[in-house]
């Protein structure tokens, strides 16, 4: 009756969010006496999931499953918590998460929660507390169901270290054809570049930097800092950003440990978007922006002086801290 932990691989190499999610995966086992089993599906080095609290991890090797499709993984991981007896299922709050996760539920009839930041409170009833309201507000959920799905929301719980000497077990779960009838012709990604979904620091750009011959300071901010890039809606829209680094309730969400907004107002829409963000700093030169409402750090003044100026101080923070 081991808790199932499902870890996201990307050529081969574990996603951070995939630690996070065996280490809350180690919290409910030790709430419940028992052990953590993980599936990871042509993945390399599988023992360091050892290290995050799992004792055994069914290592699916399959060039099928390369590309992601929802329908196929989710046969998988429901054949997986068959095979284990597993009451608990615990995933990420990823985008891939997120659409597999309903379809997992129907195959094994088993409750859903999203967005849960926390262990149980109880595990009988089972109540997980989750946010809600785009972040503003948390609720208090029981699943009911003889089979129950966490997603974890990221950055929620934490990496934690729990050293187990995890055994690897080759799975093979039994695919058809038709789980495979949406098929991936291609996927371009962006290179040599921190992504948004696994960035831990992210600044981001909106209207008031005047067009896109500007950005390059956003970006050397971003090289400094290790971080992704980002935009708001009314950028991308524009064309001088790609769609891809739309950030908001309409383009993707960012939990990131830290999040830099310049020249961006805070709409509502994207404030839904980044209200995970641990911690929020705003630059904006009116300072009746909506945005410094919801930030932990403001900036009143102009981009185009503090952010140059703020560059420089962390290069040579960054040089004398090395």
């Amino acid at each position: 009756m081991s808790v199932l932990v499902y870890t996201e691989a990307e050529e081969g190499k574990f996603k951070k969010t995939s630690y996070e999610v065996v280490s809350y995966a180690r919290g409910i086992a030790d709430m419940m006496n028992t052990t953590v089993t993980a599936i990871a599906v042509n993945a390399d080095n599988i023992s360091e999931l050892g290290a995050y609290g799992a004792d055994k991890v069914l290592h699916i090797k399959n060039d099928k499953l390369n590309a992601f499709n929802a329908n196929a993984y989710a046969k998988a991981i429901a054949q997986a918590a068959n095979q284990e007896s597993s009451k608990v299922i615990v995933i990420s709050s990823s985008a891939n998460a997120k659409y597999l996760a309903p379809l997992l539920a129907m195959d094994l009839n088993a409750g859903y929660a999203s967005n849960v930041v926390a262990l149980p409170e109880s595990a009988s009833p089972f109540t997980v507390k989750r946010t809600a309201f785009t972040n503003k507000a948390f609720n208090h959920t029981k699943i009911t169901t003889d089979i129950k799905i966490v997603g974890l929301s990221k950055n929620s719980f934490g990496i934690k270290e729990s050293q187990k000497d995890a055994s690897e077990e080759s799975f093979e779960p039994s695919l058809k054809d038709a789980q495979f009838d949406v098929e991936v012709k291609s996927v371009d990604k962006a290179k040599d570049k921190v992504t948004i979904a696994d960035a831990e620091i992210v600044v981001s750009g909106g209207r008031g930097l005047k067009g896109p011959e500007n950005w390059s300071m956003v970006e050397e901010m971003a090289d400094i800092l290790g971080a992704a890039t980002a935009c708001s809606k009314p950028v991308s829209d524009m064309g001088w950003r790609p769609h891809s680094e739309h950030v908001g309730q309409t383009g993707k969400p960012v939990a990131s440990n830290l999040y830099i907004a310049i020249g961006i107002s805070g709409a509502i829409q994207h404030l839904a978007g980044i209200n995970s963000s641990k911690v929020k700093v705003v630059i904006n030169s009116d300072p009746e922006a909506p945005f410094f409402k919801a930030a932990d750090y403001g900036i009143v003044g102009d981009a185009f002086d503090i952010v140059p100026r703020l560059n420089e101080k962390l290069k040579e923070f960054k040089a004398n801290n090395s």
